[in-house]
């Protein structure tokens, strides 16, 4: 098990965000990479595109499936992490860190409504996980 921040938030399907003032960065969780495997390949929004909490706004490819990603919260994209195209390695390594995939604008208060850290590791028990 990765080193989870206690201060992001969680999603049913294994993405997590971190709002800190009006930037959310997002990314996919430790249970999430390690379920896909070897990773291949991810393509990213493109900046300046507007995500609305739900839609796919990504996508983490490995050698035995395609993950989509979900904007967990609505926001327009700041930054992508343009390295993980060339080199998965730090999505795999450090998903919670260097393995970020974007980043949005938001609205002050964004993601207050999805799980907290203790939530998620719940949810991920009750699914025997």
């Amino acid at each position: 098990m990765a080193n989870r921040p206690s201060k992001a938030r969680y999603t049913k399907t294994h993405e997590w965000v971190l709002v800190e003032g009006d930037q959310a960065t997002l990314g996919i969780t430790d249970f999430a990479v390690e379920h896909l495997g070897d990773l291949v390949f991810v393509s990213l929004p493109d900046v300046g595109r507007l995500l609305k909490a739900g839609e796919v706004a990504a996508e983490v490819e490995s050698v035995k499936a395609v993950g989509e990603v979900y904007a967990p919260i609505t926001g327009t994209v700041a930054a992508v992490n343009t390295g993980l195209a060339a080199d998965q390695g730090p999505l795999a390594k450090d998903p919670f860190g260097q393995g970020w995939l974007f980043k949005l604008k938001v609205k002050a208060g964004a993601g207050a409504d999805l799980m907290d850290l203790a939530a998620y590791e719940k949810q991920l028990a009750s699914e025997g996980k």
